[in-house]
């Protein structure tokens, strides 16, 4: 066939640069790179410049308009996109009390509502073509939950039950879907990962009934991905090659302690799995004693009378 042409969103940094960068180095497709307008600049930092080849487009995965526009011009100008890698995330981190709607709202549009939108307006032409490739990257949160990460996990969730719909609707059509899961990567992803105004209080109040829960899960966070095998050019060659498969798997592990984790959920009994990883937790013991404290020192704190989330 002719030269494919692949879409990669939030391809300006990270997990998403090493995908372009793979894509550019193994395959001769033409890419249009996309990030958000501010973020374009970066491209040139890294010595990605228009071409040829490569086309590089302000898209924000949450913007309508921003979406159609670059879909519309692959459509008038190259026919279509043949190979779509949603890859654009966000990162919240906070306990579920301390989510408010706008914050619940945003998360699920950047990585649930814009995937699947994206999805839908590159459809009509690969069933067309009865080619196409839509690879999602998930993570361990599509299929487990962590503390603090609550609203993160349910956007991944949601991402993976819809995909999942999706590789059973357009498999007739010729059109192959993947989520790949990375697990934990040798990068600086977390530092990237965004606090919600009562989290970032919390985080730096001692006498906060949930600081224990954000102190110790991001120091473990932290350790854990600055120790991983896994890098972002390791995870991006697995997506190429998800890419390149001929018949590629629904679910793809993206690290090895991805599949680690995916054998626990899938073989442990469900009561077993829940109390290992309970157990797991760091400074699990700590976390209640905070609380107890704070009752018997202020008495007042055991009543929820007339205490509701601001």
């Amino acid at each position: 066939m002719e030269r494919r042409v692949t879409l990669i969103t939030g391809a300006s940094v990270g997990l998403g640069l090493a995908i372009a960068r793979r894509m550019l180095d193994k395959t001769e497709d033409h890419l249009i790179l996309t990030a958000r307008a501010s973020s374009l600049s970066r491209f040139e930092k890294e010595n990605l410049h228009e071409s040829e080849r490569i086309w590089l487009r302000p898209l924000d995965v949450t913007s309508e308009h921003e979406r159609k526009l670059v879909i519309w011009e692959a459509v008038e100008k190259l026919g279509g996109v043949d190979v779509l890698i949603n890859n654009a995330g966000i990162s919240y981190r906070a306990v579920t009390e301390h989510v408010r709607d706008e914050e619940r709202n945003y998360q699920m549009a950047v990585n649930y509502n814009g995937p699947i939108a994206l999805s839908r307006l590159v459809l009509p032409t690969m069933r067309a073509k009865r080619y196409g490739r839509i690879v999602q990257i998930s993570s361990a949160g599509g299929f487990m939950a962590m503390p603090t990460m609550g609203v993160y996990t349910a956007s991944k969730f949601a991402l993976e039950g819809a995909t999942e719909a999706l590789y059973y609707e357009v498999r007739p059509f010729g059109i192959k879907v993947s989520l790949v899961l990375p697990g934990f990567i040798n990068s600086d992803g977390f530092e990237r990962v965004v606090l919600t105004g009562q989290s970032n209080l919390a985080f730096d109040d001692p006498t906060d009934p949930y600081h224990p829960h954000y102190r110790y899960m991001s120091d473990f966070i932290g350790k854990i991905m600055k120790r991983a095998i896994a890098t972002p050019d390791s995870v991006a060659r697995t997506v190429v090659r998800t890419v390149n498969a001929r018949y590629p798997k629904l679910r793809v592990p993206g690290t090895l302690d991805m599949r680690f984790l995916w054998m626990m959920r899938r073989y442990l009994p469900s009561r077993l799995y829940h109390e290992i990883l309970y157990q797991m937790l760091p400074g699990i013991r700590h976390w209640n004693k905070r609380q107890a404290a704070l009752i018997n020192n202020d008495p007042g704190r055991a009543s929820a009378r007339g205490q509701l989330p601001p």
